[in-house]
């Protein structure tokens, strides 16, 4: 049977002239986390299901068991005797090569049966799909079918028909034939070929690590592929890219178009792929810690707004993981010393507005619990001792400024309205405000400055979008926390000023879009913060003008801004140089949950 199996697919590949290398034999793995890490006792498993039927080899029973909560599995052999083997091989190439014997055990003295260890279906971290097998040795190797060979998503890889019908990148020619790809509305993908005559062959390429290697699915000489998903969620695998290829019967070449995600809902499709830069294993976006926060929260409202669960699990995940305490240098260049709290308050407070925004999406009172603790710590740099108040922006006290004031009042107004019968987080938000406003930051135009000097002045610092949003942010919910007309006149006035005064042709504009410079990691994320804050504004007004700006800018962004992967950019514009990378991705994301 062991001599069978290596055979057959050789005898195939002499008689098509593709000669596997000598290299194919099983590869040696490399240890993959990504809700857990490989090797995990099966007694911490989830669950235990039998997603493949077993093999039997002379008696003994060979089985495949799966968690798909954990999204591992592991593999079992019964009715043997001593001596007996049982392993998995996983293949990260569709079953063309594998790495063997993961896990191997032997059944032991007087047993009948044993186990491996559970290893992982997918590497979510580098963007890797694989596949697993239980295999057995009892004078004679057997191993079960591969699970899972099909990517699911809305549907299953091969489904048909199709919902819809849009093409998300232009077709490609050959030789007289049209190569098209085809989205539906589910996001599935198909290829097809026109044009053509008998025997022309048609495909996908689908990749998951943005094209960089890939898998042919769906190969045919008919006019159409099957269809085939661009994510798989069961896996943790988001952002796959596909591509249609074609080859004309009458001669060698081939071509293909451009890779592509599907793109019929805009934020659905920038919520794609910001997943696709999450991290499972860390459970954040690496490398920026407040961004992180910030990315999370902006995935959490566009699942508020839509009613979409897609991405929940991350709340849950990146709570969990991020809860404990971290060296410098692992999370942050700053030690995070438990419940996400560091020697920077404003990253602290980030963290705070990411848990009630969690609160809000799911109920569950542990990420109030959370915000509370956070924000109490926050308090505690409010000092009067210097410029009359104000929140110190890191623990040395070297900067008050508008960022910490700003997430400090909205932080402290969120929970009071969502603690029944608060009285203490009232009187903070009102009395920062207070301070706030009368502290010089916000200047005569209605525009945010950075910062105070060591002389409590305002130092006339860069207006940045972000402590702008923030300011509308907190002055919105105080108002939603007293009713104070006054205050939400001041937040339309300020949303006002932003949009005269921080545009360029109407769109949104940090400073450092502009000419020749680059945004830094941090300035990457400001504008979509803005427009959060801005939604929370046009939800609590109705003012129309609010929505009108917010479609505008992403109308920009998705006609200007955005590659046929979905990928979004710092400008909004599409000017040059335009970084591109998860933490503008989640800026955009704002934009559009906003339109």
């Amino acid at each position: 049977m062991r001599t069978l199996r290596f055979l057959i697919p050789l005898l195939a590949a002499l008689l098509s002239g593709t000669v596997p290398p000598a290299s194919a034999a099983p590869a040696a793995a490399a240890a993959v986390c990504s809700l857990r890490c490989d090797t995990l006792d099966p007694s911490r498993a989830q669950q235990d299901t039998f997603p493949v039927p077993d093999k039997v080899q002379n008696g003994r029973r060979i089985a495949l068991h799966l968690s798909e909560a954990d999204v591992m599995a592991w593999a079992s052999i019964d009715n043997g005797t001593t001596g007996d083997s049982v392993w998995l091989d996983r293949s990260w190439d569709g079953g063309a090569t594998w790495e063997g014997l993961l896990g191997k055990a032997s059944i032991p003295g007087t047993w009948t049966g044993t186990r491996t260890l559970m290893w992982n279906l997918a590497d979510p971290a580098h963007h890797r799909r694989g596949l697993l097998r239980a295999c057995g040795d009892a004078g004679g190797v057997q191993c079960t079918d591969w699970f899972r060979p099909q990517a699911c998503d809305a549907a299953c890889d091969g489904a048909a028909p199709a919902t819809g019908d849009t093409q998300p990148v232009p077709a490609t020619t050959l030789s007289g034939r049209t190569i098209a790809l085809h989205a539906d509305a589910r996001g599935m993908m198909w290829a097809t070929i026109a044009g053509g005559a008998t025997g022309d062959e048609v495909w996908l390429d689908r990749s998951w690590d943005e094209g960089a290697t890939w898998e042919m699915k769906g190969r045919t000489t008919g006019t159409r592929t099957g269809l085939f998903a661009s994510r798989d969620p069961q896996l943790l695998l988001y952002g796959g890219a596909l591509r249609a290829c074609g080859r004309a019967v009458t001669g060698s070449n081939g071509s293909c178009t451009a890779w592509a995600r599907p793109a019929g809902d805009r934020a659905a499709a920038a919520a794609d792929a910001l997943m696709w830069a999450y991290q499972p294993d860390t459970a954040w976006w690496p490398s920026s810690w407040w961004n992180s926060a910030d990315a999370v929260t902006a995935l959490m409202t566009w699942m508020k707004r839509t009613g979409r669960s897609d991405y929940r699990w991350i709340v849950d995940r990146t709570f969990t993981v991020n809860q404990g305490a971290f060296p410098a240098g692992v999370k942050s260049s700053d030690a995070i010393e438990g419940h996400f709290i560091s020697r920077a308050i404003d990253d602290a407070a980030w963290w705070g507005l990411a848990w009630i925004q969690a609160y809000d999406l799911t109920g569950e009172q542990r990420y109030l619990d959370e915000a509370v603790t956070i924000a109490t710590y926050v308090h505690g740099f409010w000092d009067t001792s210097s410029c009359g108040g104000g929140v110190w922006w890191d623990r040395e006290r070297t900067y008050k400024n508008a960022v910490t004031i700003g997430l400090s009042v909205r932080l402290s107004a969120s929970l009071h309205n969502r603690i029944a019968g608060d009285t203490t987080w009232l009187d903070r938000a009102v009395t920062g405000w207070n301070w706030y406003t009368a502290s010089g930051m916000i200047n005569s135009s209605n525009l945010v400055n950075d910062g105070l000097t060591g002389s409590c002045a305002s130092n006339n610092g860069t207006v940045w979008t972000y402590n702008q949003g923030l300011a509308i942010g907190a002055a919105v919910e105080l108002f939603r926390a007293t009713g104070s007309t006054t205050v939400l006149a001041r937040a339309r006035a300020l949303a006002d000023a932003a949009i005269a005064r921080l545009t360029t042709g109407g769109i949104l504009t940090e400073s450092c879009d502009t000419g020749a410079a680059t945004c830094d990691d941090n300035a990457k994320e400001f504008k979509g913060i803005f427009m959060r804050q801005l939604l929370d504004l046009a939800d609590v007004t109705g003012q129309a003008s609010y929505r009108t700006f917010a479609r505008a800018q992403a109308d920009s962004i998705w006609t200007t801004d955005r590659d046929t992967l979905n990928r979004l950019g710092q400008r909004w514009t599409g000017t040059t140089p335009n970084a591109r990378d998860w933490r503008t991705q989640a800026s955009a994301l704002g934009a559009l949950v906003a339109a």
